[in-house]
């Protein structure tokens, strides 16, 4: 799975939930907010606990930013 499509399904659900980028990067520690944009972007690997930080910000379970059907979503809205 890469790390893009992973970003993908992040940024759509936080975009959704009207959340911004800067937000979540305060929550989940980081200083600059690009260093997080980077992660949603694919230039950066998440790790798990990264990812667990995120989904608790998010308010949703991990696994759905490993849904199948989420990543074939944001994968057809970035073709």
């Amino acid at each position: 799975m890469k790390n893009a499509q992973i970003g993908n399904v992040i940024r759509s659900i936080r975009k959704s939930k009207g959340i911004t980028a800067t937000f979540v990067a305060q929550k989940i520690g980081y200083k600059s907010v690009s260093s997080y944009t980077r992660l949603e972007k694919g230039q950066t690997a998440i790790t798990l606990n990264q990812a667990k930080k995120i989904a608790d910000t998010l308010k949703v379970d991990i696994n759905e930013f490993f849904n199948e059907k989420n990543l074939l979503e944001t994968s057809n809205k970035t073709a």
